[in-house]
């Protein structure tokens, strides 16, 4: 492909363009000369990316747009009444995804202030746990541990 060269002695000369790859499918393509900086070629799902790139630029950026976006997005739901009930019952796998990947959100946000123990811990037990035994840690980063527990009478000193 060729493009008109710009500059103050170029007289509309013709110089040829190097392919360069798109950074979503990264095919080789040739950038038209009316783009700037063109990163994604023409092909369909590449022109989708690069819109959803952009979008999800915008709504981190610019709170006016996210706030029309979420308006538009209650006044479209307002105006297709069921439309999500219907989706999920001709989509049951990608409801059940939904499901799944929700229920591991709600568990990040529930434990998100939780501690995890880097040591071993212990709690008082009522049980009698007189022997011997093998701490095993679950998450905390320490080797196996092969311990004997005995009971100590109450008279001890």
């Amino acid at each position: 492909m060729l493009s008109v060269l710009n500059g103050p002695h170029s007289f509309g000369q013709v110089a040829p363009m190097e392919p360069i790859p798109c950074v979503h499918c990264f095919d080789l393509f040739y950038p038209s000369p009316k783009h700037k900086n063109q990163t994604h070629c023409m092909k369909p799902a590449c022109r989708r990316a690069r819109k959803t790139a952009w979008k999800r630029v915008k709504m981190k950026t610019d709170p006016d747009f996210k706030d029309n976006q979420r308006i538009c997005n209650k006044k479209w739901a307002a105006n297709q009444p069921g439309y999500w009930k219907d989706y999920r019952l001709a989509h049951p796998e990608k409801a059940e995804r939904n499901r799944m990947l929700q229920a591991l959100r709600n568990r990040k946000r529930r434990c998100a202030t939780a501690v995890i123990a880097k040591v071993d811990t212990s709690k008082p037990c009522k049980y009698n746990l007189v022997g011997r035994y093998w701490l095993v840690p679950l998450i905390a980063k320490v080797d196996a541990l092969k311990v004997n527990i005995v009971e100590i009478p109450g008279s001890y000193p």
